[in-house]
C-alpha cells in the first residue's frame, strides 16, 4: 500500500467493492442453476471470489481485496434424459449443480454486508460535517 494512510472511506468503499464482485459471482451461479449440457466438461460449476485481508499498517486499519475467483461445490450432476436435444450417445445430460438456497442465502448476507459499509460511510460522512460545524 502507498505511505499514506487509508480513510475510513476508502477501507468501506473496498469492502463495497468486494461485495459487488461477491454478488456478481452469486447472480451468475443463480442465472446457471438447472443449465443443462452435453458433456461434463462443459457443464457449469459455481463460482465463488476469495477474498484476501490486507492491513495498511500507516493507519492501522484492515481493508480487504478479491484475490481470485475460483469454481467451487459440487461437481455437475449426470442424469440420464435420452429425450433432450443435448443428450450424448449414451442419453446423460449434465446438469449445473448450484445449491439455490445457499446462494440466495449469500446474496442476502452479501446485500446486508454492502449495506453496512454504505452506513459506515454515511455515518464517517456525518461525523465529519458535524466537527466542520463546530469550527464556526
Amino acid at each position: 500500500m502507498a505511505d499514506q494512510p487509508l480513510t475510513i472511506f476508502q477501507v468501506a468503499g473496498r469492502a463495497m467493492s468486494a461485495q459487488l464482485v461477491r454478488m456478481n459471482t452469486t447472480a451468475s451461479n443463480l442465472a446457471n442453476a438447472g443449465s443443462v449440457t452435453s458433456s461434463a466438461d462443459t457443464a457449469y460449476r459455481t463460482i465463488k471470489p476469495v477474498f484476501r485481508t490486507e492491513y495498511d499498517k500507516a493507519s492501522g486499519l484492515a481493508t480487504v481485496n478479491v484475490e481470485s475467483i475460483v469454481t467451487a461445490g459440487e461437481a455437475p450432476e449426470k442424469r440420464y434424459d435420452p429425450s433432450h436435444p443435448l443428450a450424448d450417445k449414451d442419453g446423460n445430460v449434465w446438469e449445473a449443480a448450484v445449491d439455490e438456497t445457499r446462494e440466495l442465502v449469500d446474496m442476502m448476507e452479501t446485500a446486508r454486508s454492502y449495506q453496512n459499509n454504505v452506513e459506515v460511510m454515511q455515518t464517517a460522512k456525518s461525523l465529519i460535517l458535524d466537527t466542520l460545524k463546530m469550527g464556526r
